[in-house]
């Protein structure tokens, strides 16, 4: 019996302590995704604004370097 209970108790600490990690690694996922979205957003608005200041100025994205490059 007691050995049993001994066993049964670390079982339930291993379980909390699992359950702890999960969550932490869950928080980190969760953090990295809202950041990913963040950065995606910034990336899309760059890339537009690029755009714009490319016609603005008459920029063609695939112009060839100068010769002396």
């Amino acid at each position: 019996m007691v050995e049993n209970d001994e066993r049964i108790n670390d079982l339930q600490s291993r379980l909390a302590f699992q359950d702890d990690t999960i969550q932490a690694l869950n928080d980190v996922v969760v953090e990295q995704q809202r950041l990913l979205e963040r950065l995606q957003m910034q990336v899309a608005a760059l890339a537009r604004r690029q755009a714009e200041v490319s016609a603005q100025f008459g920029i063609e994205e695939d112009e060839a370097p100068p010769p002396h490059y």
